[in-house]
């Protein structure tokens, strides 16, 4: 309701439609004080209110009158440390990630060395059908791989 009253004093709510408002405000007291405490908010904010000459010296004298919240001071050294702990955990999570994704890059040592031996190594032919029949279990290296039937002529038609 008090909305639909500070509406209505600042020209928002159409006067005809309003008559239950106007009937609110002659029957409660309430609803008549915040009429006229939105009619005092706006003469202020236009400038148009004359105050006393100790307005200044009574608010003043009520602002001494309040409590004061006294809160403990901030200790910096604890600060200062949990801000150096944050930065450390946050370098040595980027290193862990870091580390992860350069080991995930790199092809296994054992993966190079097992290439380097079937491409020179002697192997009987029996096992290139193997091979071949066994292409998908092979273990991949991130290298493209290739098995090729290696080829052998007799030494007579060389």
């Amino acid at each position: 309701m008090k909305d639909q009253i500070s509406a209505l004093m600042d020209g928002e709510l159409d006067v005809e439609t309003s008559d239950h408002l106007f009937t609110a405000l002659k029957s409660s007291e309430d609803y008549a004080a915040s009429w006229a405490t939105y009619h005092l908010i706006g003469d202020a904010m236009r400038g148009n209110v004359d105050l006393p000459l100790d307005f200044h010296k009574r608010v003043m004298a009520r602002i001494n009158e309040e409590p004061t919240a006294l809160a403990p001071k901030r200790r910096p050294a604890e600060s200062k440390v949990m801000q150096l702990m944050s930065v450390a955990a946050s370098v040595v999570a980027v290193l862990f990630v870091g580390l992860m994704v350069f080991k995930q890059m790199q092809p296994p040592m054992q993966d190079v060395a097992t290439a380097t031996v079937a491409q020179t190594g002697n192997f009987p032919a029996s096992m290139n059908d193997y091979l071949l029949a066994h292409q998908e279990w092979a273990p991949e290296s991130g290298l493209p791989t290739h098995y090729a039937r290696p080829v052998a002529y007799p030494e007579s038609e060389r």
